[in-house]
């Protein structure tokens, strides 16, 4: 079996990739064999490297090992060492470090150019960042990793481009300014096969510019500033003309589609309105036709539009209501639909031009039936004003639900900036434990998206700048007051629960909210912005030199004297990304005001704390730590 695979330009040249082993969230190791599937042979193969790459031709395969790049000639059977200085915890070549694979969803840190002659490639030096150290139980000495993680107002990696020529193996490296405190979050080759585009951020993310590389000089082609902060973006497709590009953007408040002029200004807008443009699923150049989904129907729900470069002719492809998407064949005459809802799980069709159905792929009939006589709880969509503004939520009832009695209310919160929990598509693991919990034991389980989240445009989501848990706090404890009101629910048995950010979310909501709150739920917390790592924490707080009061006043360790109600603290002791640290640190303040808590903690598990069954020991305490509590 294989875990990954991918082709050459002309589907010719195959690798498969295999024996893969996570290193962090994006990141893995592995081996990777070549295949020709014209001769039907074997071309080439590597054993536990990082990211192993084709060439557009398909005649070279680049990829990382032991921290420095390298490039194996298929043709000729030779490898190339591009890099040689690369160290752990002080010089990477061609991938990232910790904080740019965890917040700017990448891992891989080279690129191919169109006509595989050239290489393009990040160097980190991570020299000058502070350390973190894990400890790994299981030996009778625990073993102890170390890796570079920089926190809010700390020191980060010195981050430099270089170009190799394939053929040579030679490097020259790009002057763009790595001594400055910036970001390069991507680097993307133009149609030309000598023009290269970097994306680049300031320290405070609020100033963003694509820059256009061709040998030595470097100009700026698009810049965006913003009093908050500015999102990077994958949605930028350069166009087979090579003189011009299509970009997202949030410049108009909401996220929409641009034609550009590769080395020049904008030329207009293709989308607008008061929605977000969601995901770009393909461009058909031949057509001039961009296939996007959106939330123009709703916030919960996306749909597939089709519109032309001019930003006329705009179709919506897709009725039924809930989560739509899909993948489109090279000359777009066929595609891959996927859609799912909250009360249907996915189903799969291929369609062709026309949206008309070709083949059901998969309805997942057997599936649903059998999910159906398994849970037959009862989901809805609606909307709550608190606060000045209206709120998306959805609220599950038990099977036998009957208005007459007054059910307890469990609310599951993640509430972080860009976020949705809200969502009219199928839920899966945590979907069956809300319905069990109202199945089961008659407890109504109820998500709400507060102020800060996504797909309602740039002022709903940027507004919690500089005060992450306040906005979003006040709305949660604001929805519960306002839903304990209906016939319905006892408000004075309500509880809310969260992970990552939610746990952050629940442990601040249950102090904040004592006299709302019975109980909480808190796994893998931040409970002071100031443990986490300095891109994410800074682009929605700014540098807490600068901004003390915003990281303290909603830190949850410096609020432990006001919580009364029940509180459960969960946390992995692997957890590279929120510390158990935080956890620690909650606890340490919570024994200091002798404030009673139940915890839990999963030796060596990370973030995601799974594994065996871990995951049936979590749900289980949870479960008995609502009924108990609730």
């Amino acid at each position: 079996s294989f875990d990954d695979y991918h082709f050459n330009d002309d589907q010719s040249i195959v690798l498969l990739y295999y024996n893969s082993q996570a290193i962090y969230r994006h990141s893995t190791v592995g081996d990777f064999r070549v295949f020709d599937l014209k001769g039907n042979i074997e071309t080439g193969k590597g054993e536990q490297v990082r990211y192993p790459t084709l060439s557009p031709k398909g005649d070279k395969v680049a990829y990382v090992k032991d921290n420095d790049l390298y490039i194996l000639d298929l043709i000729k059977g030779k490898t190339k060492r591009i890099t040689k200085d690369g160290s752990y915890n002080s010089i990477i070549n061609g991938a990232v470090d910790w904080v740019y694979e965890e917040e700017f969803a990448m891992s891989r840190g080279f690129a191919w150019n169109v006509d595989g002659t050239k290489l393009a490639y990040f160097k980190f030096d991570e020299t000058a960042v502070k350390e973190w150290q894990m400890t790994t139980y299981g030996n009778l000495y625990p073993d102890f990793y170390k890796f570079k993680y920089p926190k809010a107002g700390e020191a980060n990696s010195i981050v430099d481009v270089y170009i190799a020529d394939a053929a040579k193996g030679s490097s020259a490296k790009l002057e763009l300014g790595s001594a400055n405190d910036q970001y390069l979050p991507r680097i993307q080759w133009t149609k030309n096969p000598n023009m290269l585009a970097v994306q680049r951020l300031n320290r405070l993310q609020n100033k963003w510019e694509m820059l256009m590389v061709t040998g030595t000089t470097v100009e700026e082609s698009l810049t965006e500033t913003s009093k908050y902060y500015v999102e990077i973006t994958d949605d930028v497709y350069f166009l087979n003309d090579g003189r011009h590009m299509i970009v997202s953007s949030e410049s108009d408040g909401h996220k929409h589609l641009y034609f550009h002029k590769v080395e020049g200004p904008q030329i207009y807008q293709i989308t607008n309105g008061d929605w977000e443009v969601d995901a770009v699923l393909g461009i058909d150049q031949a057509n001039e036709l961009i296939y996007y989904t959106s939330t123009e129907v709703h916030p919960t729900e996306r749909h597939i539009y089709v519109i032309d470069f001019q930003g006329k002719n705009k179709k919506r492809l897709t009725t039924e209501a809930g989560w739509h998407t899909a993948e489109f064949s090279n000359d777009f005459s066929l595609a891959l639909h996927s859609y799912t809802s909250a009360t249907v799980p996915n189903q799969y069709s291929i369609k062709n031009k026309a949206w008309e159905t070709l083949r059901v792929l998969e309805d997942n009939k057997e599936f649903s039936t059998r999910n159906n006589a398994f849970i037959q709880g009862n989901i809805s969509f609606d909307k709550l004003a608190v606060n000045g503004v209206e709120l998306n939520y959805w609220m599950i009832k038990p099977d036998n639900f009957n208005d007459s009695i007054s059910y307890p209310m469990l609310m599951h919160v993640y509430g972080g900036p860009g976020s949705q929990t809200v969502k009219n598509s199928f839920g899966y693991s945590n979907y069956y434990w809300h319905q069990m919990l109202a199945n089961k034991y008659g407890i109504i389980v109820v998500s709400v998206d507060n102020r800060g989240t996504g797909a309602r445009g740039e002022e709903f989501k940027k507004m919690t700048y500089k005060q992450l848990g306040k906005y979003e706090t006040e709305d949660q404890i604001a929805a519960a007051q306002a839903l304990g009101e209906m016939s319905f629910i006892d408000k004075n048995r309500i509880g809310i629960w969260g992970w990552s950010y939610g746990g952050y979310m629940s442990s601040l909501a249950l102090a904040k909210g004592n006299d709302v709150f019975k109980m909480a739920i808190a796994i893998a917390p931040v409970t002071n912005w100031r443990f986490y790592d300095n891109i994410y924490t800074e682009r929605y707080m700014a540098l807490p030199q600068e901004n003390g009061s915003g990281y303290d006043d909603n830190s949850p360790i410096n609020f432990v004297k006001d919580i009364k109600g029940k509180y459960l603290i969960v946390h992995g002791t692997g957890d590279d990304n929120v510390h158990f640290e935080n956890s620690v640190m909650m606890v340490n303040e919570m024994i200091k005001n002798n404030i009673p808590f139940d915890s839990e903690y999963y030796p060596n598990k990370n973030h995601s704390i799974y594994g065996g069954k871990t995951r049936l020991h979590l749900y289980t305490k949870m479960t008995d730590f609502v009924i108990k509590n609730l």
